[in-house]
């Protein structure tokens, strides 16, 4: 059909006129995740309140409650999503809120229609308020990608028109419902200060994520150098690991939710729910490690009172799951009444997390983790003892390789965690000084803090 309008087409019609910087497919999703979060999270967020519409493909690209709650929207996807098998999960980022709390059901904000073939698969973003409009796309071949953004009065209405035919096309009803919406704001005011801002704004937010350059000799600076480029390395990776497993999370909720199943089948996908929260945990705490060593000139954080013995109640439960499913029995052993200590209480929690996982990691099954807490003075003992199932059990000893100033790979149980030395600076950073029990666990000491 000679008029038949793909999202294909739509961007074909945005290249024109822009400049041919081409990117390769990992730089183009680097960009595309930079480019969402400063868009949500710098300028959405402050003219979302009064409605609009956003437009995407070939996922939802707009993450967060508060957004998909005013805005209504329109995804065009293949066809079975959330089933799909498309390797473009990367181009959604984070969704920073906390899925378990929040139990939000993604289908019933915006509405899904089936993406064609000639679509393409390349990611497409529009967003339309009275106050803030913006197109984001991708467009190009393999490695040979240019990004394009468009906020001009002209691009917008020729794409409002496009993403409308387009609409009609599938679903006339859903057409109307977007123009009367795109109506109701009457005369679109530009934005001059995203106009003006985004460009510069993401080249910093892009700067950030590679090394500085340093032209003197820095021989006593090389070595820490390098290190500071690892972790920012790292930080990007992490990000990158963790979008598409929360996204996997995300759509594996929705479908327990919506859909009726046998019990093999709703059981293998708790599990893998099981198995994208544990990676997500251990890749968390990977990004806070690096994200400490890039930041150690910086001043501490700020560390609170709060109760030890109560985080450990509330977590021992899904440690004890999480254990259990591996044949491992945790056991905890917390006195009455002990003082509070001085921490970060959400960046403890994922380190405790971390530290039970790296000390039971490699364990055989009937081993037994104790989680102990005693006063010791002016400070409270944590200690993690391993119960190894026998005497001449050594799956558990510590014979991986640091391999830069974060991470630690063993090779014999395949498992890559962070390394000792980067567990020592976060602990430290949350108030805690470790000291390494021999292959049976570790102690950390919390100060006690003077707040009754």
């Amino acid at each position: 059909m000679k008029n038949h309008i793909t999202i294909k087409i739509i961007q074909d019609l945005l290249i024109s006129g822009s400049s041919n910087l081409y990117v390769n497919d990992n730089t183009s999703r680097r960009i595309w995740w930079c480019a969402l979060e400063l868009i949500q999270k710098e300028f959405l967020s402050n003219y979302y309140q009064n409605g609009g519409v956003w437009v995407a493909s070939p996922l939802p690209a707009i993450y967060e409650k508060k957004y998909l709650n005013k805005l209504k929207g329109w995804l065009f996807a293949p066809e079975g999503f959330p089933y799909f098998n498309y390797d473009f999960a990367g181009y959604l980022p984070q969704n920073n809120a906390k899925s378990d709390e929040d139990h939000f059901d993604y289908f019933s904000q915006y509405k899904i229609l089936n993406l064609n073939s000639l679509d393409g698969y390349e990611p497409f973003l529009m967003i339309i308020t009275a106050s803030f409009q913006c197109i984001l796309t991708i467009a190009g071949e393999k490695n040979k990608k240019i990004i394009i953004m468009r906020s001009d009065h002209k691009s917008i209405q020729k794409v409002i028109k496009l993403v409308e035919t387009k609409l009609r096309q599938e679903n006339n009803d859903e057409a109307e419902n977007f123009k009367n919406t795109i109506k109701e704001m009457n005369n679109l005011e530009l934005n001059k200060e995203f106009i003006n801002n985004f460009w510069p704004m993401l080249s910093i937010r892009l700067a950030n994520l590679i090394p500085d350059l340093n032209f003197q000799t820095f021989a006593d600076h090389n070595n820490k150098n390098l290190q500071t480029t690892e972790a920012k390395l790292l930080e990007a990776i992490s990000h990158e690991v963790r979008t598409p497993l929360a996204t996997i999370r995300t759509l594996i909720s929705t479908t327990l939710r919506k859909y009726e199943m046998n019990e093999i089948i709703r059981s293998r996908l708790i599990q893998i729910d099981n198995e994208c929260t544990e990676q997500i945990d251990r890749f968390g705490l990977i990004f806070n490690a690096a994200e400490l060593i890039n930041s150690e000139h910086l001043p501490s954080q700020q560390l609170a009172s709060i109760d030890l013995g109560d985080i450990l109640n509330k977590l021992s439960p899904y440690w004890m799951k999480q254990l259990g499913r591996r044949g491992i029995t945790l056991k905890i052993d917390i006195p009455n009444e002990l003082p509070q200590i001085l921490s970060n209480s959400e960046k403890l929690e994922l380190m405790l997390g971390g530290l039970i996982d790296k000390n039971t990691r490699g364990l055989r099954e009937g081993s037994t983790l104790i989680l102990e807490l005693r006063p010791a003075g002016q400070k409270i003992k944590l200690q993690l003892i391993v119960q190894k199932r026998d005497e001449a059990d050594n799956t558990n000893k510590q014979n991986g390789s640091d391999i830069g100033p974060v991470l630690n790979w063993n090779p014999q149980t395949g498992s890559l965690q962070i390394s000792q030395s980067a567990m020592h600076k976060l602990l430290a950073s949350l108030g805690g000084h470790v000291t390494k029990r021999k292959d049976t666990g570790l102690t950390v000491f919390f100060p006690v803090s003077e707040k009754k």
